[in-house]
C-alpha cells in the first residue's frame, strides 16, 4: 500500500512539473502539443509492441464506432493541452494552474446536461467561488488576460473531457483508452495546427535541441510514465483517493513555479486572495464528498 501511494503522489507530481516545462519548451504551444503527442504515441505503441510478446496489459481491438468517439474524446484532450500551455506562455505557471479550478463550475453545468440528473446547487455554489476567486485575479492582473481566457478554454475542455470519457474507461482498459485518444489527438492536431499557427504565430517550427530535451521528459515521464504510475496504484488504492490526491497538483504546480521563475514576486496580493477563495472551495468540495462517502 505504502508503495502505491508513492506511485501515486508521484504521478501527481509529474502532473504538477507540466506546466513549468511548458515554459521552459520555447516553441508555440500548439507546436508543443503536437511534438508532445507524437513522441508519446511512439511510446506507447513501442510498449504495446513488446507487451504483445510477453500477452501483458495488450490494448484491445476496438470497434469502428469506438475509434470514431476515442479520437472524439483525443481532440478534446489536444485542445485542452493547447490552450492549457498557451494560458502559461500568455499569463504564467501560476495564473494557469488557477485557471483549472474553474472546471469545477462547468462540471456542475455539463453533467447534470448531459446524464439528465438535476443541478446540485452546492456544487454550482463552489464552482461560482472559483470563478470569483479567478476574476479577482484577472481584476488585479488584467496584463494576464489572454492567458485567463486561454485557461478557461482549458478548464471548458477539462470538464468536458470524463463526461465523454466515461462510457469508454468502462469498456475498455487504461491502456487501450490513452493509445487510441492520444492517437486521435495527434491527428486532429496535425489538421488543426496550421490554422492555429496563422492565428497564433510561431518564431520557429522544429524543436530546438533544449525543446527536445524538455519534450522528452514531457513525453515520457510526465505523460507516460505518469499515466502507468498512476494505473499501478489504482490497483490498491480507491478512485476516490486518486481524485482527492490530484487536488494537489495545482498546489504542486505553483510551488514549483515559485522555485523556478520566481512568479511570486510576479504576483500582487489579488492573487493571493483568489487563489485563497478557490482553495477554499476546493477544500469544501473535498469536505462534501467525504461525507457523502461516509453516508
Amino acid at each position: 500500500m505504502k508503495k502505491a501511494f508513492l506511485q501515486l503522489h508521484i504521478a501527481v507530481f509529474l502532473a504538477g512539473f507540466t506546466a513549468i516545462l511548458g515554459k521552459l519548451i520555447q516553441l508555440n504551444e500548439g507546436l508543443l502539443v503536437w511534438y508532445r503527442l507524437l513522441i508519446t504515441v511512439a511510446a506507447l505503441l513501442l510498449l504495446q509492441y513488446f507487451r504483445k510478446k510477453r500477452d501483458y496489459n495488450r490494448v484491445q481491438p476496438v470497434s469502428r464506432k469506438a475509434i470514431l468517439k476515442f479520437f472524439g474524446v483525443g481532440a478534446i484532450v489536444a485542445v485542452h493541452w493547447v490552450t492549457f500551455y498557451g494560458s502559461v506562455k500568455y499569463a504564467n505557471v501560476s495564473v494557469a494552474l488557477v485557471c483549472f479550478s474553474a472546471a469545477g463550475f462547468f462540471t456542475a453545468l455539463i453533467e447534470p446536461l448531459f446524464f439528465k440528473r438535476p443541478l446540485i446547487i452546492a456544487e454550482l455554489l463552489l464552482g461560482l467561488l472559483a470563478i470569483v476567486g479567478i476574476y479577482i485575479i484577472f481584476d488585479f492582473h488584467p496584463q494576464y488576460k489572454t492567458g485567463i481566457i486561454f485557461g478557461i478554454i482549458s478548464a471548458f475542455g477539462m470538464a468536458l473531457y470524463p463526461v465523454f470519457n466515461k462510457e469508454l474507461v468502462t469498456r475498455y482498459a487504461p491502456q487501450t483508452v490513452t493509445l487510441y485518444e492520444l492517437a486521435g489527438g495527434l491527428i486532429a492536431l496535425t489538421l488543426l495546427v496550421p490554422l492555429y499557427v496563422s492565428a497564433f504565430p510561431a518564431t520557429y517550427y522544429f524543436p530546438s535541441l533544449q525543446d527536445w530535451a524538455w519534450l522528452l521528459v514531457l513525453s515520457l515521464l510526465c505523460t507516460v510514465l505518469s499515466f502507468e504510475m498512476q494505473v499501478s496504484a489504482l490497483r490498491k488504492i480507491s478512485a476516490f483517493t486518486t481524485n482527492l490526491t490530484y487536488n494537489l497538483e495545482p498546489v504542486y504546480g505553483i510551488i514549483l513555479a515559485f522555485i523556478f521563475f520566481k512568479e511570486n514576486q510576479e504576483l500582487n496580493r489579488g492573487f493571493y486572495i483568489g487563489v485563497g477563495l478557490i482553495l477554499l472551495a476546493v477544500i469544501l468540495q473535498m469536505y462534501r464528498v467525504m461525507v457523502q462517502k461516509k453516508q
